[in-house]
């Protein structure tokens, strides 16, 4: 297996082919279809995500709607500082939401930089299921919401702008490592027929400029599905990830033979060799591979993730973290 140090210097000198036994060259790597479901979703509030996610799953149902359904309780929770209603306001005092979901069939659907809607997600997959587009962003993504029947609504609750009049005392935008409000909810499953789907939601970085959009709607960066291999998400800095194509890397990783959880730390590397300076920098990456293996990585200590399958419910694990 490729090291670390082998990882980056492969990386430094632009090589694009990988060098173990998976080479791009060769057939890709058999892998088993798992037949029990599973749901991984980022950070602590990933517990009531896979709760929902997992009534549709356990019951046979498919992983789309789980990974839909399961991040919209989610955006519904005005509690949550990161995500949906109560999401952290942009310099502006606007909140801004991004989200996108992707299905085993490769299709998917995004929006972008929208406001006054409460389930970006439900409006992403609209855009899949209902339009020859991926993406619609900011006027035109709410115009179509509206017209498919999705509610206008102030989402700026009074702890969201009251939290943004106070950072406007001093107006540095610095986010803070682990705390989430620059955070998503990104979410993996895979279901009883052996199909992989999933979603990723947020408000985006707090006290961003007006018309920022990080790595969560992009398909590819901030998540990226393929039913043949697996899945990948992202969490954290968006335009760090956006750099890498980072979800869409974690997965061909997992093509070339690498583990979930080493494609991940690879990943990671890959960021890291593209930073000169890291303080401040937190990206972590959560994997489900075909056969139901998952892992995860991150730049720095304190990300976790929810798991919920027919051994474990509502378990928290906290990502391993090894920079020797």
């Amino acid at each position: 297996m490729t090291t670390r140090r082998n990882f980056i210097k492969l990386s430094a000198i632009g090589s694009v082919f990988s060098f173990n036994s998976f080479s791009v060259f060769n057939k890709k790597p058999a892998i088993k279809t798992s037949k029990k479901p599973v749901v991984i979703s980022t950070w602590n509030h990933g517990i009531m995500a896979n709760k929902k996610a997992w009534k549709i799953l356990s019951t046979g149902g498919k992983a789309l709607d789980a990974v839909e359904k399961g991040v919209m309780e989610v955006e519904n929770d005005p509690t949550g500082s990161s995500v949906g209603i109560g999401g952290r306001p942009d310099r502006d005092g606007r909140v801004t939401l991004d989200a996108c979901i992707m299905d085993e069939k490769s299709r998917c659907g995004a929006v972008a930089f929208l406001q006054d809607i409460k389930n970006p997600i439900a409006v992403a997959r609209k855009v899949m299921d209902e339009t020859p587009h991926v993406m619609l962003t900011g006027q035109g993504a709410k115009q179509f919401a509206l017209e498919k029947g999705f509610k206008e609504e102030n989402l700026l609750t009074p702890e969201s702008e009251k939290a943004w009049k106070e950072w406007l005392k001093l107006s540095k935008y610095k986010p803070v490592i682990n705390v989430e409000n620059h955070d998503t909810i990104g979410m993996l499953a895979l279901d009883s027929n052996g199909d992989l789907s999933g979603s990723c939601t947020t408000s985006g970085a707090a006290f961003k400029l007006h018309g920022r959009v990080g790595d969560s709607p992009i398909i590819g960066a901030g998540l990226f599905v393929d039913n043949e291999i697996g899945a990948a998400c992202a969490t954290g800095l968006g335009e760090a990830v956006i750099r890498v194509a980072g979800s869409h890397l974690v997965v061909e990783l997992m093509r070339q033979g690498h583990e979930p959880e080493e494609a991940c730390k690879l990943a990671v590397d890959r960021i890291i060799a593209k930073h000169e300076n890291m303080e401040g920098l937190q990206v972590g990456f959560l994997a489900l591979r075909k056969d139901g293996k998952y892992g995860a990585y991150s730049v720095y200590k304190g990300f976790n993730y929810a798991l919920t399958n027919d051994d474990n419910q509502e378990v928290m694990i906290d990502v391993k973290y090894d920079r020797s």
